[in-house]
């Protein structure tokens, strides 16, 4: 697994969204470039599709839902729709499923200003939808809360972890 480097990712608000709003229909569109490692988060009311590279198709995208009157992280990635056998598929699942952790520290590190003024939020639980047409990668499954991703980078920036 990659390891989160803050200074390698770039945030880009789409307006009208700030840092503080919007809550309700927060999207956040996660892209990465392989050359240089470089991480790119679009935080809008709208996902940043001209970001997405659609031949290779492994963006991250997520938004703030409510369901029965909780709020919930919902993540979307792109496994496969047939353009992928199996075992292509599965790769790119695994790939997914390895790198999901970076990619949830740099939405939560990229918007953390955002959860200072919704304390609740850091304690919602986060899902993700892998979609494909092959059903043992089809799935939802639960990656925590934010709080996991902003405690886990706070302990890699400590100094005693460094040492």
């Amino acid at each position: 697994m990659s390891k989160f480097k803050p200074e390698r990712l770039s945030v880009n608000f789409i307006p009208p969204a700030t840092a503080f709003l919007p809550i309700d229909s927060r999207k956040y569109t996660l892209t990465h470039s392989d050359l240089t490692g470089e991480l790119f988060l679009a935080v809008g009311n709208v996902y940043d599709y001209q970001a997405i590279n659609y031949e290779m198709r492994d963006e991250v995208l997520a938004d703030w839902i409510t369901i029965n009157g909780e709020y919930l992280l919902y993540a979307k990635v792109y496994i496969s729709n047939g353009e992928y056998d199996l075992n292509m598929s599965r790769i790119r699942y695994m790939i997914f499923k390895k790198e999901l952790d970076l990619a949830f520290t740099a939405i939560v590190y990229g918007d953390k200003n955002f959860f200072t003024y919704y304390p609740w939020l850091p304690d919602a639980p986060i899902y993700v939808q892998f979609s494909s047409i092959y059903p043992e990668f089809n799935q939802v499954e639960y990656y925590g809360t934010p709080r996991t991703y902003l405690n886990k980078m706070n302990k890699e920036r400590t100094p005693e972890a460094q040492a």
